[in-house]
């Protein structure tokens, strides 16, 4: 049962942290009361606001286990058909559930991070923070040179880059064009870089949920009653058996 309750703390995980991707009017309310603007919710408001917050969680977090419950996951991180598999499934749950993707929760990330940032390098160094603490890697090296370019384009306007500048940011984004084009990167192929990072996701994931697995069963076969007995294969597991 260990095991289990692992996994469904994973594989739904995306419904608990709904509170921070819940509909607009639970957000506005917050940040209205946060700033003070017009009177105070009564309690009798902040309790059905609440009520809302967590009916809406409650929710999305039972159509995940529903789509679990009918969906084969194998978990076996090195076969690509059982990665794509589990790709597919969280893709379901996001869509049914009505959760983000990663794209759509770094897009969001990034929006919130870097509203009130008001410079070019300011903003560049938050999305490396972002992209570090998410734990993604720059492998093609973007990132100096996006750098690089910004070197330039400040150089060439004498005084760092404000983001309303406008005819500066023109002459960044004409320069991260050239940075594209160089590294082989198309506007048009981004659905099928977000397909290829939701893969990568999906690995690492039944990588971890293997990991617990052995790491579950290893725990069961050092109790008495379960010593003489073989433990099972982790591909050969059934999650919905454990839901």
């Amino acid at each position: 049962m260990a095991f289990a309750t692992r996994f469904l703390s994973r594989s739904t995980r995306q419904a608990y942290a709904g509170q921070n991707v819940l509909r607009s009017e639970y957000g506005d309310q917050c940040r209205s009361f946060a700033k003070g603007a017009g009177p105070a919710p009564t309690a009798l408001k902040g309790d059905e606001m609440l009520k809302g917050i967590f009916l809406e969680v409650k929710k999305k977090f039972e159509t995940a286990l529903g789509i679990l419950r009918q969906e084969k996951i194998m978990i076996d991180p090195h076969d690509p058909a059982a990665v794509a598999q589990y790709a597919k499934v969280m893709k379901t749950i996001r869509e049914k559930a009505d959760l983000f993707s990663e794209s759509q929760r770094i897009k969001y990330t990034i929006e919130t991070r870097t509203q009130d940032i008001a410079d070019a390098r300011s903003y560049l160094l938050a999305l490396k923070d972002i992209r570090m603490k998410r734990g993604l890697v720059d492998e093609l090296g973007a990132e100096a040179m996006m750098m690089d370019a910004l070197d330039k384009v400040e150089n060439e306007l004498k005084k760092p880059l404000m983001r309303n500048n406008e005819e500066g940011m023109s002459l960044l984004m004409a320069e991260f064009d050239k940075i594209n084009q160089r590294l082989g990167i198309r506007r048009e192929d981004l659905p099928e870089y977000e397909e290829q990072l939701e893969l990568k996701i999906a690995k690492a994931q039944l990588e971890e949920l293997k990991k617990d697995a052995l790491e579950a069963m290893e725990t069961q076969k050092k109790r008495e009653e379960f010593k003489d007995e073989e433990m099972p294969d982790v591909k050969s597991l059934d999650i919905r058996n454990f839901i």
